[in-house]
């Protein structure tokens, strides 16, 4: 995605790999708060989580670039991303 970095979005990213049960949403978490974005990780039923983060895009990017980079908790296999308009429905980032 590409546009003006100081635009607020929200990232939603579903992560496939073996990403629960090793610390994959405490991590996400600290890196989202360190971005200084909001929104949630939430583990799903079928083994992926759900990462939702508004903020900056250039915070969001970054964020992306992270789940991808393979120096997560766990094994991240595949990470597929969704954009929307920003919501500010969320305060803080929260485990889920």
């Amino acid at each position: 995605m590409t546009g003006d970095p100081h635009e607020t979005v929200r990232l939603g990213a579903w992560v496939h790999g073996h990403v629960q049960g090793v610390g994959f949403r405490w991590w996400t978490r600290s890196r989202a708060l360190e971005l200084g974005l909001t929104g949630h990780a939430r583990n799903a039923r079928d083994g992926r989580v759900h990462v939702v983060a508004e903020g900056e895009r250039a915070g969001c990017e970054r964020l992306l670039e992270l789940l991808r980079s393979g120096d997560t908790p766990g094994r991240v296999d595949v990470v597929v991303e969704g954009w929307e308009p920003a919501r500010g429905d969320s305060t803080g980032f929260e485990e889920r």
